[in-house]
């Protein structure tokens, strides 16, 4: 009996020593940034997580501008912008972190110019000049000559519009004012190209999420969004003329057709702007949403659940992209995003 008490005391200890020095094998990943991506990356992190049990990875939406400070601070394992870091926060998140900052091209989107008109029942056709003279202030109203010109067919409301833009640090302002400073000098000299400007007119609103619930709850209202958050939200978005004169509706193919035409543009740093791109059945206002990374981290374990993670988005992930209304990256720059990844350690 005496011998028996001591081997079962001896289990004991055992299992409680090998209890307590186990060390949890969860691995923890944190991340900020951009809203235009985020019902891509909650999915990708939610189905990631479901085959990789030892990966959790959490993402706050609070907006481009956001994602890059938090990068910058060390306060995130890596970060998520639709606009690619300036040179000068380039630099500055390196020096703090001591490494290099990778770009890593996601997926492609299409910024929507979104509506509220009850009366309407299709699509309504705007010239990007048209566009730029709304977010101005000097298009008032729905009926207006200039509007009603390239929709002939459509009874439009003499009803005030009301514009509604982002308060936040935004990659999706930054893509919008990037279209409009290409089409208009009256925008790019008086309002400029950024994450945040001083829009002349209108209410603002925070995040994606923010705009499109405003322009849902303000009838003749006009915001901008990335493409789900409008057809999520059941709202109405515009067809936009493009450099050939079509007015195009905004999909997935005429984002990759956007795309497509830039590849021969973008830099070693795996960016570039699709706005305006030139070519036949080009959404005007398309873009890239990239994740922001280190190069070397601190923890091991880290670098390769990241490292594991991104190329699975990049391959089995980006089937999900299509069903969530964004275009999957092309070959040739899922090749180049490799590259990069394979460097992460």
């Amino acid at each position: 009996m005496k011998k028996l008490t001591f081997l079962l005391l001896i289990a004991l200890v055992s299992i409680m020593f090998f209890s307590c020095g186990k060390k949890s094998s969860i691995v923890q990943l944190n991340g900020a940034g951009a809203t235009f991506p985020y019902p891509l990356y909650s999915k990708w992190f939610d189905e990631y997580s479901k085959v990789h049990k030892e990966a959790k990875i959490n993402y706050q939406s609070i907006g481009s501008g956001g994602g890059i400070k938090q990068l910058t601070e060390g306060t995130v394992d890596f970060g998520a912008t639709d606009s690619p870091m300036t040179e000068e926060e380039q630099k500055e998140a390196e020096s703090k972190n001591k490494t290099k900052i990778f770009h890593i091209p996601a997926a492609l989107g299409a910024v929507v110019l979104t509506y509220n008109i009850p009366e309407l029942d299709k699509p309504l056709n705007l010239k990007g000049k048209v566009a730029v003279d709304i977010f101005l202030g000097k298009i008032k109203k729905w009926n207006a000559p200039e509007i009603a010109e390239d929709n002939p067919n459509t009874k439009l409301p003499d009803k005030e519009i009301v514009v509604v833009h982002r308060t936040d640090g935004s990659g999706t302002t930054y893509i919008l004012t990037d279209y409009f400073a290409k089409i208009s000098e009256e925008w790019k000299n008086n309002v400029g190209v950024s994450k945040t400007v001083k829009f002349p007119t209108g209410q603002g609103a925070k995040g994606n999420e923010g705009v499109s619930g405003s322009v849902k709850q303000i009838p003749y209202s006009i915001g901008y969004v990335e493409l789900i958050y409008a057809i999520q939200n059941k709202l109405q978005y515009a067809n936009i003329q493009n450099e050939n004169g079509e007015f195009v509706t905004p999909n997935l193919d005429a984002v990759t057709n956007a795309g497509r035409a830039m590849l021969n543009e973008m830099s070693e740093n795996l960016t570039v702007s699709l706005v305006n791109a030139k070519g036949s059945g080009v959404y005007p206002i398309s873009s890239y949403t990239y994740l922001l990374v280190l190069e070397k981290y601190p923890d091991p374990e880290k670098a390769k659940i990241l490292s594991d993670f991104l190329k699975w988005a990049l391959t089995e992930g980006q089937k999900f992209a299509k069903e969530l209304g964004y275009s999957p990256i092309p070959q040739e720059v899922y090749q180049k995003a490799i590259e990069k990844i394979n460097k992460i350690h």
